[in-house]
């Protein structure tokens, strides 16, 4: 397996998660209503997509930690190998899921 594509992948896949998190910031915040306009937007409306922004920062931040997290197993010439058992995790799953800490097995009892 090259870990050194995988790498950079994982380093390419991390910046444009950074900068879509750097955009979206500027755009996120409080939603004014504009109670003159048609088709208003209403309070709920507001509310639900203000939290559903929050939700996929969330989601954004957990996997930008995630890459690095498989960038430092990387580094350390641990990527491969389950954190929990220490079994090697199949390179199928690796491929399609890079990231991943954990064998099948572990991942199917945690």
């Amino acid at each position: 397996m090259d870990t050194y594509k995988i790498k950079l992948d994982l380093i390419s896949r991390r910046q444009k998660l950074s900068d879509l998190s750097k955009e979206v910031k500027g755009v996120r915040g409080s939603v004014e209503l504009d109670q003159t306009r048609v088709g208003r937007l209403s309070r709920m409306d507001a509310l639900q997509l203000g939290a559903m922004a929050e939700e996929t920062a969330r989601r954004r931040t957990r996997e930008i930690l995630q890459i690095e997290a498989a960038i430092a197993r990387i580094d350390d010439d641990e990527y491969g190998w389950c954190v929990k058992c220490g079994q090697n995790i199949g390179e199928k799953r690796l491929l399609l899921q890079p990231m991943v800490a954990l064998c099948i097995d572990c991942a199917a009892n945690n």
